[in-house]
C-alpha cells in the first residue's frame, strides 16, 4: 500500500511539473512572437516613411504610384517574416486642440458619448488649462488638481501632448481612448466601437477644414455639419481613396456647406500607425497582432534629416 501511494503521488507529481513546463514553453513562445511582432511593425514605419519620401519622384502619368499616392489611407506592406497594415492619418484631419472654440470642444465631446455637463465641464477645463493666470491665482480646476493623489499645477500654456487630456476633471478612459458600444435591438444587437478623443483631437490639427481621407464624424458633427453631409462623407471616404482635388471638388460641387468642412493638401505631419502579424512555416498567419504608431513630421528630400519622429507610441 504504501508503495502504491507513494508512486500515485510521484505521477501526480510528475503530471503537475509536465505541466507548469507546458505553461512556461507556451507563454515564452508567445513573448517571443510579442517581441518579434514588434519589430516588424516597427520596421513597417520605417518602411511607410521611405514610400512616403520616394512618392514625389516616382508618380506615373495615370496617377498611379507604386510607392504612396496622396490621399491613400492604408498601406499593406509585406515581409519575409510576416505582413504589417500601416494606417497614414493625416493630423490636419483632427481639430486642433489648442486653438479650437470651448463651444466645439463640447459639442465633439457630446458627439463622442459625452453628457451634456460632462461635455461643459471638459471644454470649460480644455480653455482653462491653456489660458494664462495671475501670479497666485487658483482656479476652481487649479483646486481640483491640487486635490489629486499625487498632485500637480495646471501648465496654463498650449497642449503639448493630447494624453494630457486625461489630467482633465470629466474625462475617463473610455471617454478618451474610445469603447465599444451596443446598437440596434434583439437578435439585431451587436458592439461596435467608438472612437475617442484621441482621434479626434490634436497638437498639430486644424480649425475648420479637415482632410477629406480621415476626418471622424464626431469632427464633423463638433464644427456644424449636417447629419446627411456627414454620412455622405463615410460613404465617400469607403468608396475609394481621396487623391485629388479634382475628386474632392466634384463630391462637394452641389453642396458649398459641406466643401467648407473638407480639404486635400499635401500634409506633413501625419500618425503612422502599423500593425503587424506573423507568418507561420505553413504559410498562414499568426493571431496575435503587435500595433505601434508614431507621430512622424516628414521634411523636403535633400535635406540633413528628411523625416523628424516626434512622438513614439509602443502600444499604438
Amino acid at each position: 500500500m504504501a508503495v502504491l501511494w507513494l508512486s500515485a503521488a510521484l505521477t501526480a507529481i510528475a503530471f503537475s511539473v509536465a505541466l507548469m513546463v507546458r505553461g512556461e514553453t507556451e507563454r515564452v513562445a508567445t513573448g517571443e512572437e510579442n517581441v518579434r511582432a514588434y519589430y516588424l511593425a516597427q520596421g513597417a514605419i520605417q518602411r511607410a516613411i521611405l514610400y512616403m519620401q520616394w512618392a514625389p519622384s516616382a508618380g506615373q502619368p495615370d496617377g498611379s504610384n507604386p510607392y504612396f499616392v496622396t490621399g491613400q489611407a492604408q498601406m499593406l506592406l509585406n515581409f519575409p517574416s510576416g505582413q504589417a497594415v500601416v494606417d497614414v492619418i493625416p493630423e490636419a484631419a483632427k481639430l486642433d486642440l489648442n486653438n479650437a472654440d470651448p463651444v466645439v470642444l463640447a459639442n465633439l465631446m457630446m458627439a463622442l458619448g459625452a453628457s451634456p455637463d460632462q461635455a461643459q465641464l471638459i471644454a470649460a477645463g480644455i480653455a482653462d488649462w491653456r489660458q494664462g493666470n495671475g501670479p497666485g491665482q487658483l482656479t476652481d480646476f487649479d483646486q481640483y488638481y491640487l486635490s489629486q493623489s499625487p498632485s500637480f499645477h495646471a501648465p496654463h500654456a498650449s497642449f503639448q501632448e493630447v494624453e494630457e487630456l486625461l489630467n482633465l476633471q470629466g474625462m475617463t478612459p473610455e471617454l478618451f481612448y474610445g469603447t465599444w458600444v451596443r446598437q440596434g435591438e434583439g437578435a439585431e444587437s451587436r458592439l461596435v466601437p467608438r472612437v475617442g478623443v484621441r482621434n479626434c483631437v490634436s497638437v498639430f490639427g486644424s480649425l475648420s477644414s479637415f482632410d477629406a481621407g480621415w476626418v471622424q464624424p464626431a469632427v464633423l458633427a463638433a464644427t456644424g455639419a449636417s447629419a446627411d453631409d456627414i454620412q455622405a462623407v463615410l460613404a465617400f471616404q469607403q468608396s475609394s481613396p481621396v487623391h485629388s482635388p479634382q475628386q474632392l471638388s466634384e463630391f462637394t460641387a452641389q453642396d458649398p456647406a459641406l466643401a467648407s468642412h473638407l480639404s486635400l493638401a499635401t500634409h506633413t505631419i501625419y500618425t503612422l500607425r502599423a500593425t503587424a502579424r506573423l507568418r507561420r512555416p505553413d504559410g498562414s498567419y499568426s493571431d496575435l497582432t503587435r500595433t505601434v504608431s508614431a507621430l512622424v513630421k516628414l521634411r523636403p528630400v535633400g535635406t540633413e534629416a528628411t523625416f523628424h519622429i516626434l512622438r513614439w507610441y509602443d502600444r499604438g
